[in-house]
C-alpha cells in the first residue's frame, strides 16, 4: 500500500519507511519561537546544561505577540529573546518586522518537503507550501534546539479534494470556516489534513495559507497542500535550497475522503465563543458590530488588504465602530503602501497598528469593551481570546469584515462588491 504525504516526510525525516500510527525520532528542518513561548524555552533549554543551539541556521525568535511591548515585565522578556539570539546566532526578528507565520516562510527558510516545528499552535500554515509543519510545547521546543530532533506520532490522514470555483465574494476564508463547521473543533483530532483538488490551482499562495493555518480548529496536526507551479515558484524566489516535492502515492490510504464542491458556497461567519459554530453569513447579518480587525496570520497578508480596500474605496467606516488593521509584516505593510492600499483604508476610518499579533491574542491595540461585538479575519473567538471574557467574536473573511464596518453591523460583502 502506498503512503500520504505526511508518512513521506516522516519516513524522510527519520530516514526509514514509517506508517501512520507508529512513534519515531524525526530530523528537523527549521525551528521557531514566538515571544509568548521562547521564554519559556530558553529556560528549559538553559536547565538541560547545553551550551550550544544544534544548528543556529534553523531557528527563529519572533516577537510579535506584544509587539512593541505593552508591559515592563514584557519588555524584560522581550531582552531575554534578543541576548538568547546574539549569544546563539538565531534569527530574530523583533518588533514590527511581522508576525511569526508570515516571516518564515516570506524570509525564505522553509521549503517543500520540510519538516518544521513552531512553539506556536498555528505553525500548521506551512503546510501550503507542501511540507509538513505543526505546534508544540515549549519544552519540547527546547530539548529539539538541542538536538535538532523531535519524536512524533506518524498521524492517519484525511484527504479533502477541492472542486468547483469560489464565487464572487467568497474566499479561502469562508471555505475554511465552512470545513471547520462541517468537521468540528475534535473532528480531525491528530490528522493530517491533505487539501487536492482543481480548485487548488486557482487559489492564491495567501489562500492556502490562510486555510492551513486553520486546520488546527477542527484538531488537525497538520495541513499539507499539494504542490503545483505556483507553489514551486513562490517558494524558490525566497528559499535558497532546493524544494522538494511530496505527492501522495495513489494508492495510499485515507482515514478518510472528503470532495467538496465551492460553487454554491456563500460567505461565512464563526459565531461566538466557539470556531465550529459555523453559519451563512445571512444568518448573523444585522448584529450590532462594535470593532472590526482586519489582519492575523490568518488574513493579514496583501491580498486580505486588497480585498477589504476595494470595498471601503471612497467610503467611511460607520462613526460607531473601531476598524484596526493588522498588515502581518513589514513587507506587506510597504507593499501596501506603495500600493496605496493603506492610504485608502485610512481615509476610510481605519486605525494602522504596527505588524504582530496584538487584538488577536489580546495582549494589546484592540482590547474590547464588556459586551461589545467583535468582527474579525482571525482564527479563534474563544472567550476571552481578546483579552476580555465578556466580550463576543465572530470570525469572517477580509471582504465580510470590511462590509460590516461600514454598516455598523455584520454584512454579507456581495453587497458592496456589487456597487
Amino acid at each position: 500500500m502506498g503512503r500520504t504525504i505526511a508518512e513521506k516526510i516522516l519516513s524522510e525525516h527519520c530516514q526509514r519507511e514509517v506508517r501512520a500510527g507508529e512513534i519515531v525520532v524525526c530530523d528537523l528542518d527549521f525551528l521557531m519561537a514566538q515571544d509568548g513561548t521562547a521564554p519559556l524555552a530558553i529556560s528549559s533549554f538553559e536547565k538541560m546544561g547545553v551550551q550550544r543551539v544544534f544548528d543556529p541556521q534553523k531557528m527563529a525568535l519572533v516577537i510579535d505577540h506584544n509587539s512593541p511591548s505593552p508591559l515592563e515585565s514584557v519588555s524584560n522578556l522581550h531582552a531575554l529573546m534578543r541576548n538568547f539570539a546574539a549569544d546563539q546566532g538565531v534569527f530574530l526578528y523583533d518588533v514590527g518586522e511581522g508576525i511569526c507565520h508570515q516571516l518564515v516562510p516570506e524570509r525564505g527558510h522553509i521549503t517543500c518537503g520540510d519538516l518544521v516545528i513552531g512553539a506556536d499552535s498555528h505553525t500548521c500554515t506551512y503546510g501550503a507550501l507542501n511540507l509538513f509543519s505543526t505546534g508544540v510545547g515549549s519544552t519540547d521546543l527546547a530539548a529539539a534546539m538541542m538536538t535538532g530532533k523531535l519524536w512524533f506520532k506518524v498521524p492517519e490522514s484525511i484527504r479533502i479534494i477541492l472542486r468547483g470555483k469560489l464565487p464572487p465574494g467568497v474566499y479561502a476564508k469562508d471555505l475554511i470556516l465552512h470545513l471547520i463547521g462541517k468537521f468540528t473543533a475534535d473532528g480531525a483530532t491528530y490528522r493530517a489534513v491533505e487539501f487536492s483538488g482543481q480548485l487548488v490551482a486557482d487559489l492564491s499562495m495567501e489562500a492556502r495559507f490562510t486555510i492551513a493555518n486553520m486546520v488546527v480548529e477542527m484538531g488537525a496536526k497538520a495541513g499539507i497542500f499539494e504542490a503545483d507551479e505556483r507553489a514551486l515558484q513562490w517558494v524558490t524566489e525566497r528559499c535558497p535550497r532546493t524544494p522538494r516535492v511530496i505527492a501522495p502515492d495513489p494508492d495510499a490510504y485515507y482515514l478518510q475522503t472528503m470532495e467538496l464542491d465551492v460553487t454554491q458556497l456563500s460567505p461565512q461567519v464563526a459565531k461566538p465563543h466557539q470556531v465550529d459554530r459555523v453559519v451563512a453569513v445571512d444568518e448573523v447579518a444585522g448584529v450590532r458590530i462594535d470593532q472590526a480587525v482586519l489582519g492575523t496570520c490568518t488574513n493579514g497578508r496583501l491580498e486580505d488588504l486588497e480585498v477589504a480596500a476595494a470595498i471601503l474605496k471612497g467610503r467611511k467606516v460607520y462613526p460607531e465602530v473601531r476598524f484596526i488593521v493588522v498588515p502581518a509584516s513589514r513587507y506587506v505593510l510597504l507593499e501596501a503602501i506603495s500600493k496605496g492600499i493603506i492610504e485608502i483604508l485610512i481615509k476610510a476610518g481605519a486605525v494602522l497598528v504596527a505588524p504582530g499579533c496584538g487584538p488577536c491574542v489580546g495582549t494589546h491595540a484592540g482590547i474590547p469593551s464588556d459586551g461589545e461585538n467583535v468582527i474579525s479575519t482571525a482564527n479563534r473567538n474563544f472567550r476571552g481570546r481578546m483579552g476580555n471574557s465578556k466580550a463576543n467574536i465572530y470570525l469572517a473573511s477580509p471582504a465580510t469584515v470590511a462590509a460590516s464596518a461600514l454598516a455598523g453591523k455584520i454584512a454579507d460583502p456581495r453587497e458592496y462588491l456589487e456597487r
